[in-house]
């Protein structure tokens, strides 16, 4: 994996993180940023996990991966304060998340996946599958059950 940028917003309770495990490895080029809704945060030239992107291949490793770990009512409100030379990619549209939403709040919507789901798919849409990403996730073996066209692209 080229090196992870992750954003993280701060009112996103961290025993609900699936990024968390990450956080021990020294193994992984991960740069974290811990922000409120507001806070400018300067990232360069990144390729940006984006729905409406292009989809991520291999020739993408060249760049940082930009990855923003919030809700998806608060994401345009994060990247709105986030600076940089952003290449849009997205993931394949069908994968399915093994994350249980349910928001009391607001209505989930019907795509999405949790963040470390979202990582552990770039890792193989750039050509680098890193399955040890899922260590320590719950729903790990859930996501690659519900996910057997990521064994495709290896």
């Amino acid at each position: 994996m080229p090196k992870t940028i992750i954003i993280r917003l701060n009112k996103e309770s961290p025993k609900k993180c699936s990024l968390t495990p990450l956080r021990e490895r020294d193994d992984l080029d991960i740069e974290w940023y811990h922000c409120n809704i507001g806070d400018k945060v300067e990232v360069g030239a990144v390729t940006l996990l984006h729905p409406d992107g292009v989809p991520l291949s291999d020739e993408d490793n060249g760049r940082p991966l930009l990855l923003v770990d919030s809700s998806w009512r608060d994401l345009s409100r994060v990247l709105s304060t986030v600076s940089g030379d952003f290449e849009l990619r997205c993931l394949p549209k069908n994968l399915v998340t093994a994350y249980p939403r349910k928001s009391k709040t607001f209505e989930d919507p019907e795509t999405g996946l949790a963040s470390i789901e979202a990582l552990h798919a770039a890792s193989v849409g750039l050509g680098r599958r890193d399955d040890s990403l899922l260590d320590g996730y719950y729903f790990g073996d859930k996501w690659l059950e519900l996910n057997p066209q990521l064994n495709d692209e290896d």
